[in-house]
């Protein structure tokens, strides 16, 4: 099979995955009270979830990332913490500054 067709049907098959999924979380939400220990659960799991695959980017990386040695990767993640906390939870600054510090700190470290 042709690859772009291969590529093609990857991004139609993630997407109808995607958009389900946020179909029955939008029939159902209604029926979830945010209080409840229901919500309280999905709310641990996705970020459970979410500190899984920031640990496997951090320790395990792939692609460009696996160039940076391991202490640059923890010291813009720490660094993008701290800055997370201090701007009251705006995500826009830190995702920039890691990306400029990683970048950086990289080609210093080289």
């Amino acid at each position: 099979m042709d690859p772009n067709k291969i590529i093609i049907l990857a991004i139609i098959a993630t997407s109808v995955a995607t958009f389900i999924s946020r179909f029955f979380g939008a029939i159902t939400s209604e029926k979830v009270d945010a209080k409840s220990k229901l919500f309280d659960w999905f709310n641990l799991v996705a970020y459970s979830t979410l500190a899984a695959l920031l640990g496997r980017i951090i320790i395990f990386p792939a692609g460009v990332l696996a160039d940076a040695d391991i202490i640059i990767r923890l010291i813009v993640l720490i660094s993008c913490i701290f800055i997370f906390i201090i701007m009251k939870k705006n995500l826009v600054i830190p995702t920039i500054f890691s990306a400029i510090l990683l970048s950086v700190l990289t080609s210093i470290w080289v």
